[in-house]
């Protein structure tokens, strides 16, 4: 008798392990965001959101996103704050997100989203062994921008001028302005850099280009691209860029990666490092989508007419 007992309770002990690891709670991801505040943002974290629910993470059951978007000034003090609370992954939107991250932690996996030439900017070693903790998508700026230089002069056949809004402290603002520069040089197009450090050398600059009158302008999206956009409104400059929601806030076009396209790729990648794949070992992927808007009620504003070759290709036509 005694014996059968000890092994009736042997046996229910082990019975009742599988059902005891079952009852424990599944561990909640943290999934920490650092991003740019500009316009895009909110198109960004919906889609970027959506993504991760159809790859099966919930919020409030199996993850927890940690979402922090600032000025760049303040993206290294937020940076620091997703390394204390031991973030799983962080994802970076836009270059100076990925560099603040990139300098408050060699440990956690960092996962790019649209962050603009990362090769040239030194966040990895080469898109095909991008080493270290960082990987993602890479945006391809400054391509874009040198494209938006050739697009200017198909809508604006007399367009000798571009000035070239940049944000000093951005580190892509330097292969934005070096590809600006290639691509004028090639087409017989002067190019006018103009750097700002803040909001109030943005609001100078536009009164300063009154003297030169460029023919249009291409804003760095790093900047306060809402602000920039009025100003080029009020000055009748045209203003061009290659993310999206300038061409919502008044711009005159944009020619820029696919977003929706975009952020899946960046949500699969964090799906991978989640399941256990280590950033040093995931190529860094390039888009293979590009959108062409034109705001037609802004070409009506600055009494432009936009050739009708460039709105069959276009791919929204804002009225």
């Amino acid at each position: 008798m005694r014996r059968r007992g000890v092994l009736a309770i042997v046996g229910g002990t082990v019975v009742g392990w599988p059902l005891a690891a079952l009852a424990q709670p599944a561990k909640v991801l943290v999934i920490g965001v650092l991003a740019v505040a500009s316009p895009g943002l909110e198109r960004f974290w919906r889609l970027f959101q959506q993504d991760l629910r159809e790859l099966g993470y919930l919020e409030g059951q199996n993850v927890r996103y940690e979402f922090r978007p600032a000025r760049p000034d303040a993206l290294p003090d937020l940076a620091a704050e997703l390394v204390r609370l031991k973030a799983d992954v962080i994802v970076a939107w836009f270059t100076p997100a990925a560099r603040a991250a990139r300098e408050a932690t060699s440990d956690i996996p960092i996962v790019m989203a649209l962050v603009g030439n990362p090769v040239e900017t030194g966040l990895v070693q080469s898109l095909a062994r991008p080493g270290g903790n960082v990987t993602g998508l890479a945006g391809v700026g400054a391509e874009l921008a040198g494209k938006c230089v050739e697009l200017i002069r198909e809508i604006l056949p007399s367009a000798r001028r571009v000035a070239a809004l940049a944000n000093a402290p951005d580190p892509f603002s330097k292969p934005f302005l070096e590809q600006i520069q290639r691509t004028g040089d090639a087409i017989g197009t002067t190019i006018e850099a103009v750097l700002v450090h803040n909001a109030e050398e943005l609001d100078a600059a536009f009164p300063a280009m009154e003297k030169t009158r460029p023919d249009a302008v291409i804003v760095q999206p790093s900047l306060p691209t809402k602000r920039a956009t009025e100003l080029a409104l009020q000055y009748r400059i045209p203003a061009v860029s290659f993310v999206r929601d300038i061409a919502d806030v008044g711009g005159l076009m944009t020619y820029s990666v696919s977003e929706s396209e975009a952020y899946r790729r960046a949500a699969i990648i964090v799906d991978k490092i989640l399941k256990g794949a280590k950033a040093a070992d995931l190529p860094v992927e390039q888009p293979t989508r590009f959108d062409l808007v034109i705001n037609l009620k802004t070409a009506r504003a600055l009494g432009l007419t936009i050739p009708s070759s460039i709105l069959a290709r276009a791919d929204e036509v804002i009225e």
